[in-house]
Parts: structure tokens; sequence; C-alpha cells
């Protein structure tokens, strides 16, 4: 490893360290979720989902910033991170972070859970809430609402697409073909870059922390190890009508936070529809807005952090699951 990712990983590494976060595995049936514990052990977490091709290390900035009594739990999704991938053969599917959040509650015996999410992880936190709204006390929506609405003629299109390269990137998986290296400089670039100027700089190697593995045909070298099928799913492929009648689900304590230079991904009509429900239905609904890019909470999470700890000074609590914690970790 050279000077300047040593010096880098060096960062991410102690900044851990400095807040006491502790990495966790949680056992599933086709291996392991990984995790970062922040804060008390015997507190019930909130749970944290990050968004698509992104990890754990998308909160390393934002939850050092929010009240240090309340725990966190920022997990790795499935074929993300440090956590296990699917079997072969396999597509990645909304349901399958479903299944992961009811493994873990029954693994950590919780009644209740409390949610936070970016991008991907705000889409899974609403569908999630919504579908199991007893289950869920609180939720935290960083920059995504509700699946993306798509017309049916782009549906078909992709699944004419997408499938072919879906099995493709399967075969590779089981041919274990290692993916392209680059220089540790270069997985900078290549993440900065890719996420079109939404992260700055100096955020990447929080998230390039998880999302990398030395290569073992060229040893100065890394390669991006979160799996390539990911860049093949579909989404919920929901109709606006299925998100609006969740929407009237949705009667927890819920905070929006929305991102001045983000998109909407979809039709910002149906955005609109989305928010009016909740605004009627949910007294204890919440929409904010920063000014910044889609990863603000990374990039700028000065920004982001009093609105949350506000929302979680009014809402949270700690309840009588948190007996069950320590003896799990």
């Amino acid at each position: 490893m050279d000077a300047e990712s040593q010096r880098i990983e060096t960062l991410v590494e102690r900044h851990d360290r400095e807040h006491g976060v502790q990495e966790v595995r949680i056992p599933v049936p086709f291996g392991e979720i990984a995790g970062k514990w922040w804060g008390p052990r015997n507190v019930r977490p909130i749970v944290c989902l990050h968004g698509w091709q992104d990890n754990a290390g998308t909160f390393d900035t934002l939850i050092p910033l929010l009240p240090s009594h309340i725990s966190f739990l920022a997990l790795d999704t499935p074929g993300h991170g440090y956590s296990s991938r699917i079997p072969h053969g396999m597509s990645y599917q909304p349901m399958n972070v479903f299944y992961m959040i009811n493994f873990i509650m029954a693994e950590y015996g919780w009644r209740k859970i409390s949610l936070m999410g970016h991008s991907m992880g705000s889409v899974l936190v609403y569908a999630y809430a919504a579908v199991f709204p007893t289950r869920v006390d609180l939720v935290v929506s960083l920059d995504a609402l509700k699946p993306q609405v798509l017309p049916d003629t782009v549906i078909v299109s992709l699944m004419a697409e997408l499938t072919p390269d879906l099995v493709k990137a399967d075969r590779r998986n089981q041919d274990r073909t290692e993916p392209p290296a680059y220089t540790y400089e270069e997985a900078i670039d290549r993440l900065y870059h890719g996420a079109v100027n939404s992260i700055t700089r100096e955020a990447c190697p929080f998230l390039l922390q998880r999302n990398i593995r030395r290569s073992v045909k060229y040893p100065e070298k890394y390669y991006f190890s979160r799996d390539s099928r990911l860049k093949y799913g579909l989404g919920f492929l929901w109709s606006q009508a299925i998100n609006l009648r969740l929407a009237q689900n949705l009667t927890m304590p819920f905070l929006f936070v929305k991102a001045s230079d983000s998109p909407y991904w979809e039709s910002k009509q149906y955005y609109d529809e989305t928010i009016e429900i909740l605004r009627r239905d949910n007294a204890h609904f919440e929409l904010q807005h920063v000014e910044g890019t889609h990863h603000v909470h990374l990039s700028h999470p000065e920004r982001v952090a009093p609105i949350v700890t506000e929302f979680l000074r009014k809402y949270w609590q700690r309840d009588g699951d948190s007996e069950h914690v320590s003896s799990k970790l």
C-alpha cells in the first residue's frame, strides 16, 4: 500500500476508533450482514440504510454530530460493503432488504425498529415502514422519499436491457473473475466522478473504505468489491397509486430532508402528491430543505445534523427493547 492510501485509510480507521465504533456481523441465511454500531451498546439503535452502491460509511460524518446518548446501527445491505452477497443465479430485489430487516429484528429480539435512510435506503425505509407500520416507531429520510414511478415503456425496455447484463455479471461472479484494478487515487477519482460531483473528494474515503479490496493480480492496486449484479436490479416498479396508498400508513414520526441541488428522479408531480398525503394524514411529518447535493449528509453533515437532532429530540425514546441488545454484540 502506498503512503497516500495508507494515510487515508488510517484516517477512516482512526475516525472509527475515536468515536468508539464497533464492527458487527449479523447472521442471515445466505451469510452475514455487516454493520457499524455507534453509541451505547445497551440502547436499541436507529438502523441506518445507505444508498445504491454505497455502504454503511455514508453515515460516518453525520452520526458523530447527532446526540451521543442515541445508538445507531449503520448496515451494509446485501452485496454492498462487507456484507455477504446473495447466492449465484439470483438478482437483487427490494424484498431482500425487507427480509434483512426482519432477520435483524429477530436476532436482537426487537419488537419495534427505528429507521434512517439515504437515497435507495430512504426508498426502502418508506416502503418497509408503510407495509409494516406497527413495527416502525420513527423514520428519518435523507434526499429520497419513495419508490420511483417509471412509464410502462421504460420498464419493459429496462427488463430487456438489464436481464442479459445480469446473466453476464452472474457468470463473472461464478468464474471468480477479478474486476478491473485501480490505484487508490484512481479509485477516489472513479467514485468522485461516478457520483457526478455529489460527494466531495474529502468525503470519498468514508465510502471507499468498505467498497474496495486489494487486487490479487496487482497487489499495489484495488478493485471495487460490491456485487456487480447490483447494477441490474429493477427496484419496486410500483405505480403511483400504490405509493399513495402506502403513504396513508406512514403515521409514525417522519422526517424528510430534501437537498436543494439534487434531482427528484421522476416527475415532481408524484413527489408533490405524496407530500400532500403525508402532510394531511401524519401530524408528525416534517419536510426540511438543506442546501447541497444528493450526498450533503456525507459531504456537509453540519447542515443536516441540527435538523435530525431536533427531530430526534422530539420523538426518539429509549424503550423496553434495550435489554436485548448487549448480549448480541
